[in-house]
């Protein structure tokens, strides 16, 4: 409790700092940021014409161009040596054929199996021995692959895990999922994995593989595949049934199955490309130091004629954006620029696995180490169904003010409580929140760099969360305009103060 008051006595004085140095109300320049400019914004980027903005996709280049024409208008400075775009490399696969053979059986495509066409390299491979692998599942206490040799050899394995087993994590980074378990095979230095799955026949699968960026690997893969049961049947005889049945329960014997498997594979690599789209303040007598705001403006796209709006998802992080940055121009214009730059980035390819904030990061336009702080927002523009609390028109979740910099929270606090006086609910900083959501967004691409970070959110909107129904007439634009002049507040402390934020929390270590 003493720690607490001590944190907001000492945030009172760091917000105090700048604004004696700086001279300049912010309120003047926050209020620019209102609930008409930010409603106009998002009806635009999260518009029928933007056809909900997938990755390496027209809709995508054209809400890139949008943004870019909104910096542009603001009098920002070009992000990336000139250019307001910084491009990053797609690559996205188009299935050319795929057949297999069982004991010169032949095996029907969708009827029996199907490939992972991502994973998969072209090519026909010829195996005289399957290896059954049980589960195909490594984890604390528990290995199948333990004095198993699968080296260059065709693996099958069983669905999900058995009942005895208990991961210490769910969802698609369980140990008994699809992703380990080829991962897994990967490690051992296994050639195909067959996966028995569910559900065959199964519905003609798309000739186009998903997206990926790391087309270039240092270890290839094996090539891996769904089969159906009666293929399992085919490789294991008589066997199957008792091991099908076994393996609900309990970890199951592995073995040796001598069948003459053909499995040959065929596809084309596209290459795309998409961008983040950059602009700069600059700034005063500490131009060399920058202060970086991010939102990602990609989102889902469209399903045949179905578009995935993505209003709150992020269309209100990069509206804010846009508008964060006129907030900021029209300081500038009056005399009052910020000490350090700022950079405005809005960044695609978040839905994909954070792929912009990480090139970036690999790659970025200034020097990290003179990057004071990363603020990010990623859905702001709603509220949370599943909150049971009577601040519901007035919070907004904070992640990540307490990791790598001691600074972070006293300035978050303090800033909110001389101007915003949102609640700051901390939800999603618990070390063991289920969602995960420090590691989701792209704020965590700059945290793993070492860059001190504040995360800003709503939180998961289960109705309408990655559904085409998240759209602009259901944000509540005072409650967005709110949260983002809180950013901005944020922000023009951090542009403003004396000293670069301190990094002296070391980075959480992912498990």
């Amino acid at each position: 409790m003493k720690h607490f008051f001590l944190l907001l006595a000492l945030s009172g004085s760091l917000v105090s700092t700048a604004q004696k140095k700086g001279a300049a109300d912010p309120k003047t320049f926050a209020s620019s940021i209102t609930e008409a400019d930010l409603k106009k914004q998002l009806y635009i980027v999260a518009g029928k014409e933007m056809e909900g903005r997938e990755t390496a996709t027209e809709g995508q280049r054209k809400a890139a161009a949008y943004i870019e024409s909104q910096f542009r208008s603001l009098g920002l400075v070009a992000g990336n040596n000139g250019s307001y775009q910084l491009s990053f490399p797609v690559y996205r696969d188009s299935l050319k054929g795929a057949s297999m053979m069982i004991s010169n059986q032949k095996i029907e495509l969708n009827q029996d199996f199907q490939p992972v066409i991502q994973m998969n390299n072209s090519g026909t491979q010829f195996f005289s021995q399957v290896v059954f692998a049980g589960h195909g599942i490594v984890d604390s206490g528990y290995n199948d692959y333990e004095g198993l040799d699968v080296k260059g050899k065709a693996v099958l394995l069983l669905d999900g895990g058995p009942a005895s087993y208990k991961p210490k994590r769910g969802g698609w980074m369980s140990p008994s999922g699809t992703f380990a378990k080829i991962n897994n095979a990967r490690k051992n230095g296994a050639a195909a994995v067959l996966l028995v799955g569910a559900n065959f026949p199964r519905r003609p699968m798309s000739d186009l593989g998903n997206m990926y960026t790391s087309l270039y690997k240092e270890v290839q893969g094996p090539n891996a595949y769904f089969i159906s049961e009666k293929i399992a049947s085919m490789l294991m005889g008589d066997a199957w049934n008792e091991v099908k049945e076994k393996g609900k329960k309990e970890k199951v014997q592995h073995a040796n199955i001598s069948r003459d498997l053909m499995i040959d594979f065929h596809k084309k690599v596209q290459f795309l490309e998409s961008t983040n789209v950059l602009g700069m303040i600059e700034g005063t007598d500490k131009k060399d130091e920058y202060l970086v705001l991010t939102a990602h403006y990609d989102h889902l796209g469209k399903r045949g004629d179905v578009i995935y709006y993505g209003a709150d998802d992020d269309g209100s992080g990069t509206v804010s954006i846009i508008e964060l940055a006129e907030a900021f121009s029209k300081a500038k214009a009056a005399g009052k620029g910020p000490r350090r730059s700022v950079i405005f980035m809005t960044v695609s390819g978040e839905e994909k696995g954070l792929w912009g904030s990480q090139f970036f990061s690999e790659h970025p336009t200034v020097s990290l180490d003179k990057v004071t702080a990363n603020l990010n927002i990623d859905m702001i523009g709603r509220i949370d169904t599943e909150r049971k609390k009577p601040d519901t028109n007035n919070y907004v979740y904070v992640v990540g003010d307490d990791k790598l910099s001691s600074e972070l929270k006293p300035i978050s606090e303090g800033v909110n409580k001389k101007y915003t006086k949102l609640v700051l609910d901390y939800k999603f900083n618990d070390p063991n929140d289920e969602e995960r959501i420090y590691y989701r967004s792209d704020h965590f691409n700059f945290a793993r760099k070492g860059v001190p970070i504040i995360f800003y959110y709503d939180g998961m909107l289960k109705a309408d969360y990655h559904q085409p129904t998240d759209t602009p007439d259901k944000i509540n634009y005072p409650l967005l305009a709110k949260r983002a002049q809180l950013v901005f507040f944020t922000a023009w402390e951090m542009a403003n103060r004396e000293t670069m934020m301190k990094r002296d929390i070391p980075l959480p270590e992912l498990d």
